[in-house]
């Protein structure tokens, strides 16, 4: 049932409107740079969580590992990538990361090239996991076990494990920080209207968050406390390809303009923070300011969100230390290549169409400006200075 639905989401994202989200994104998953009004992402040397000195690679062990990651145009990716390449190699293994730019055909060449070099292991992190199926086939008939990162390898029997955030309690998370920020139970019936940028059908990550958010959601929707004036509160309405900025922004742009002439909006339910700065740059062009600025929600804690979190232009966003997620499939890579079980915590909610993959959830932690210098900074993963500089 769930391969069912999410072909059918993928089909929804190749017809849809331009004022929703999922066809829209289509065509601008290959455009050129954001527009000027859209927030930049920090410079990579800047976004980088600080990073001790790299400590000199082990001794080789003859193993390699090959690390597929699918762009470096949001920061979280680069993060991963470098961290676990630094701890694959403080290991002994010899590491190839390599990006795609989400670009799915480059993403096999590059699983094909890894599988001809003869690496020992294979860390997966997917543009578009139904494009991957033959190619992690070879890998099977190679006898190179895989390991995916962070999004589920769908429709393959080749995947040994599965290293990810609960994502449902990302979504989960988001709702209850917009039930908390928005004061839901005390506005009862009120009508606080709300607009929902979700993330892309492609990954099966973005379903199991929207059915978190909405887990919390629906209650209000349904009493009249929340309005969606658009109309759009299904994933398959809300849904952006490939998680453009550039979609979200338009989107946002269009629900303003077409439903929000005479009354203001006050939540934005994003998935993501680039979306987040995308529909920041849409509310800016509106004219709203800090008198009628909505509440925002994100995902992933990236360095401009902080900021905006700092500044009160971004309510929240969901903090996923990537650094223990890359640690953790580490372990994995190192117990599968050892003949060893790695540790896993779930056995039950990943079936990918042909195999329930054990899993191992690292647990997401809501951000606001009122916690973010206890988690953020004091948890190590940025400094004060590149917060507030």
């Amino acid at each position: 049932m769930k391969k069912k639905i999410l072909s059918a989401l993928l089909s929804v994202a190749m017809v849809a409107s331009l004022l929703v989200g999922c066809g829209a994104a289509k065509e601008e998953a290959a455009a050129p740079a954001a527009p000027a009004a859209t927030e930049e992402a920090a410079p990579a040397e800047e976004a980088a969580a600080p990073a001790e000195e790299a400590a000199p690679a082990a001794e080789s062990n003859g193993k390699s590992v090959g690390v597929a990651m699918p762009t470096q145009s949001s920061e979280r990716w680069i993060n991963d990538g470098a961290n676990m390449k630094k701890e694959l190699e403080a290991l002994g293994y010899t590491v190839d990361l390599q990006y795609a730019e989400d670009d799915v055909q480059a993403q096999v060449s590059q699983i094909e090239n890894m599988i001809a070099s003869g690496v020992s292991c294979l860390v997966i992190a997917a543009i578009d996991s139904s494009a991957l199926v033959n190619v992690e086939a070879q890998a099977a008939q190679a006898g190179i076990p895989i390991i995916a990162y962070d999004r589920l390898l769908m429709d393959t029997d080749a995947v040994s494990y599965y290293a990810t955030f609960d994502n449902k309690g990302v979504g989960t998370a988001i709702g209850e920080s917009i039930k908390a920020g928005a004061d839901l139970d005390n506005h009862k019936g009120e009508g606080l209207t709300v607009e929902f940028l979700m993330g892309s059908p492609d990954d099966n990550n973005a379903l199991f968050l929207y059915n978190g958010l909405m887990e919390v959601l629906q209650p209000y929707l349904d009493d009249g406390t929340l309005v969606c004036k658009s109309g759009r509160t299904s994933f398959e309405d809300t849904c952006i390809l490939r998680w453009s900025q550039e979609t979200a922004q338009q989107n946002m742009e269009n629900y303003l303009t077409g439903f929000y002439a005479d009354q203001k909006l006050d939540i934005v339910a994003s998935a993501f923070d680039g979306f987040a700065y995308g529909a920041k740059a849409a509310l800016e062009g509106a004219g709203y300011t800090a008198e009628d600025w909505p509440l925002i929600t994100g995902q992933d804690c990236e360095l401009m969100a902080v900021k905006n979190i700092a500044a009160g232009s971004q309510y929240s966003s969901i903090y996923k230390d990537t650094r223990l997620l890359a640690a953790k499939c580490v372990t994995m890579v190192q117990a599968v290549l050892e003949g060893a079980e790695p540790e896993i915590n779930d056995t039950t909610q990943y079936n990918n169409g042909k195999i329930v993959v054990p899993s191992y959830l690292c647990t997401p932690q809501n951000v606001t400006k009122e916690n973010y210098e206890e988690v953020i900074i004091g948890g190590g993963y940025y400094t004060a200075d590149q917060i507030n500089g």
